[in-house]
């Protein structure tokens, strides 16, 4: 959806000055409506879905995938276009389900997501779900050329991102540091790892925005993203949303949830804007995104506080 945004600063400017002269040239006309498109809303493509398993890398797991579709919904046709990927990793003991909203939002602004549901135990290998998140995306750049898949011709293997929650979010910046393909990392409440995501987020250097919420009792951010932002070098972003809590980042509750000052719907309209408007800048590399990720409208936004470093 489009929203018109109009700069009114030049008929401001002219309502001040003085009339020009008679016969003076006239002014000029005012430069068209500047027109964005809102990344809390979705975007032009309709979502498709497909359950389906992964192999690659010597790994093998069950995952949904949602894309951009020709029409909504399942084994839909995939829409004209070539596509970057995004991993995406669950939560501890936390369904893949439970972020369909999330990730069919991304897959409406031209993503395709692939989601692993393995490590769901009580027990998961955090090292072992970023080498799923990581496999993920070869199986995807794969397809591109896999006759008979849906997605041949439509994935671009260059254009890899990864992102996740809580245990997920840390298996990203885990995943990250293991891949040199990978572009960028977006991630909702990322908790620290073993091994750890702290350490790990000292070695990268692609883009990294980590996201959470100042009521999170789970996986605060004093304990888990503020120390990996502080490791990671630039370029480097720290976003809180106030009154956000842990589980709001979900699309619904689960035992011992915690609860902020927010709704959830409020939370997640708020998280799919700071997800998807990353992945456009720096996934996509769309720089008409630069002043919506680090200017003013980031930068004095009265819901999500602001950190980073380029």
């Amino acid at each position: 959806m489009l929203r018109k945004v109009t700069v009114a600063l030049a008929a401001a400017l002219t309502l001040a000055l003085p009339a020009p002269a008679h016969g003076a040239a006239p002014a000029p006309a005012p430069a068209p409506a500047a027109t964005f498109a809102d990344p809390s809303a979705p975007g032009a493509h309709a979502s498709g879905y497909v359950d389906t398993t992964v192999s690659a890398a010597g790994r093998s797991f069950s995952a949904r995938v949602y894309y951009p579709a020709t029409t909504a919904g399942s084994g839909q046709p995939v829409a004209a276009g070539r596509f970057p990927v995004i991993a995406f990793g669950h939560g501890f003991l936390q369904g893949v389900s439970r972020y369909y909203s999330t990730i069919s939002h991304l897959a409406t602004w031209g993503f395709i997501v692939v989601a692993p549901a393995s490590q769901g135990g009580l027990l998961p290998n955090h090292g072992a779900f970023a080498d799923d998140l990581n496999a993920a995306l070869t199986w995807a750049a794969a397809q591109d050329t896999t006759a008979g898949s849906r997605f041949a011709g439509h994935v671009r293997g260059d254009r890899l991102g990864l992102s996740g929650h809580s245990m997920g979010g840390g298996a990203s910046i885990l995943a990250a540091a293991r891949n040199p393909k990978v572009v960028t990392v977006a991630n909702l409440a990322a908790a620290e790892t073993n091994p750890s995501a702290k350490a790990a987020a000292a070695t990268l250097t692609v883009p990294v925005r980590l996201i959470g919420g100042d009521r999170d009792t789970t996986a605060g951010v004093s304990g888990n993203q503020r120390p990996m932002y502080e490791a990671k070098p630039p370029v480097k972003q720290l976003r809180i949303i106030k009154g956000g809590f842990h589980c709001g980042f979900m699309d619904s509750g689960a035992a011992f949830c915690d609860f902020g000052s927010i709704s959830r719907d409020t939370q997640l309209t708020l998280s799919r804007r700071l997800l998807t408007e990353w992945f456009l800048r720096y996934l996509t590399g769309d720089t008409s995104y630069d002043n919506a990720v680090w200017g003013a409208p980031a930068q004095n936004d009265p819901q999500v506080s602001f950190e980073g470093v380029r």
